[in-house]
This record gives C-alpha cells, sequence and structure tokens, in this order.
C-alpha cells in the first residue's frame, strides 16, 4: 500500500507540473491548430485526384479528416517526449536523489513518472479530440474510449522512450535539440501526410514512392500507431486493423523494460 502511495505522489506531482507549465499548454492547443488550419486547409483541395495516370488514391476523405488523426498522434507524440524532461529537472535539482535514497524501488519511481507523463499527453490528445466535429470526424463514445486506451498506451511507450534518451543528455537544451531531431523524422515518415495507398500492392506502391521510402515508412512503428488511430477515427486503415494496436502494446511494453534497464544507471 505504502508504495502505491508513492507512485501516487510522483504520478500527481508530474501531472501537476505539466499542467501548470503554460508554454506546454500552449504548444498543445497552438500545434495542432497550425497543423489543422494552415497544413490541412491548405492542402485539402489536392488530396483525392490522379497519381500516376488512371491510378487513383481510394481514400474517400478530406485532407482535413485523413490528418487529423495523425495531428492526435502528433500532439501524444511531443508532449510524451518532452514529459521526460522532468528526469533532467529532477537530477539537476537534487529532487531524483532525494527519492532514489527513499525505499521506493526504483521501478516504482520510474513508473509513477511514465504514468504520469502518459496522462499528461492524452490530455493533450483529448484538446485535438475536441475539435473533431469542426474538421468533420464524428466522434461516438465507443471510438472515443477505443481512441482513449490507445491513446494511453502509446503515450506510456513514447514517455519510456523520452526517459532513455534523458538519461544520456544531461543539458535542457541539449534534449530540447536531440527530441526535435527524433520526433519530426519520424512524425514524417509514418504515413502521416501522405498515404500509402492500400489499393496498391508493394511493386506498384515501389513505383509510385522511392523504395527507401517505403522501407522507412514501413518500419517506423509509429506508422502503425497512426495507422490505428485513423482505423479508430475515420474507419480507414492502410494495413491490417489489428496490426497497429499489437504494434502499439509491444512496442510500449519494449520501451519501458528498456527504461527501466536504464534507469538502473541514474
Amino acid at each position: 500500500m505504502g508504495y502505491l502511495v508513492g507512485v501516487y505522489a510522483i504520478w500527481l506531482r508530474e501531472v501537476k507540473r505539466a499542467l501548470r507549465d503554460k508554454g506546454q499548454l500552449i504548444g498543445g492547443v497552438s500545434r495542432p491548430l497550425l497543423w489543422v488550419l494552415i497544413l490541412g486547409i491548405g492542402l485539402n483541395p489536392y488530396f483525392r485526384g490522379e497519381v500516376y495516370g488512371e491510378t487513383r488514391f481510394v481514400v474517400p476523405y478530406t485532407y482535413l479528416q485523413f490528418i487529423f488523426p495523425a495531428v492526435v498522434v502528433l500532439n501524444i507524440l511531443y508532449t510524451s517526449v518532452q514529459s521526460a524532461v522532468s528526469l533532467i529537472w529532477d537530477r539537476e535539482f537534487g529532487f531524483l536523489r532525494e527519492v532514489m535514497v527513499s525505499p521506493m524501488p526504483r521501478n516504482l519511481v520510474l513508473l509513477g513518472k511514465v504514468l504520469g507523463g502518459a496522462t499528461t499527453a492524452v490530455i493533450h490528445g483529448c484538446m485535438v479530440l475536441a475539435v473533431a466535429r469542426f474538421v468533420g470526424v464524428t466522434l461516438m463514445w465507443p471510438q472515443f474510449f477505443e481512441a482513449l486506451a490507445l491513446m494511453f498506451v502509446l503515450s506510456f511507450g513514447l514517455t519510456s522512450f523520452g526517459i532513455i534518451v534523458a538519461n544520456y543528455i544531461r543539458g535542457f537544451e541539449g534534449f530540447g535539440v536531440f527530441s526535435n531531431a527524433i520526433i519530426l523524422p519520424l512524425y514524417f515518415t509514418s504515413s502521416s501526410v501522405f498515404p500509402l495507398d492500400p489499393a496498391l500492392t508493394r511493386a506498384q506502391t515501389l513505383v509510385v514512392y522511392p523504395e527507401w521510402l517505403v522501407i522507412v515508412v514501413e518500419w517506423n512503428p509509429l506508422t502503425y500507431a497512426v495507422d490505428a488511430m485513423r482505423g479508430i477515427l475515420i474507419n480507414f486503415n492502410q494495413f491490417a486493423p489489428a496490426l497497429g494496436f499489437q504494434v502499439v502494446g509491444i512496442m510500449a511494453v519494449v520501451l519501458f523494460l528498456a527504461a527501466m534497464w536504464e534507469f538502473r544507471k541514474v
């Protein structure tokens, strides 16, 4: 019971600190608005059309609807990875040392921090879901709870990943630069802003796109998170519907185990 109280205290501290950070909240609102308003509306008229000759996209949605689930994942990705900066703060100001000398096991300290970061990321994901109806995405309660579950598992894994990165970086500036160097390539190669047309065979896809790009997209685990979110929100999948949930679940477990391994060195 005492350990659970300790996990709760660390979780609550992480959530309160994140929600009191006005910069994070402003970023959580402005980021999706920029993507939806500028990129979404700007490219909306060009989304459905010919690719090569008679080959057409079969995505029966507007670009705003198509990009919306990816913007949800983007907000979760940013918030999850950035929440790990709290580890650097705690290490810099000595709070982590005080926690580490307490009877609480390190793995539970890590669990509290990861749960706190995941909760904050889910809140930021919900900020995007709140504008679903304005981009033409109908969100019923079953879809909302399914999206909520996917967002939590995804943010749990990504926060663990942020902890691993933060363990190797000592300064705040370095963490920001390095995390952006990871976040942007991961996002842009996750089929977030353009679809690999599911109507095409792999051979046809390699005609439309460079082979290296197809391989990167297929090997990027975030591709399957974006695909699963699209399946929930707009009922469109490029891959088998269950595959996205499986990849996100496995990714979360593997990254948390890796974070546990790294946290032993803190």
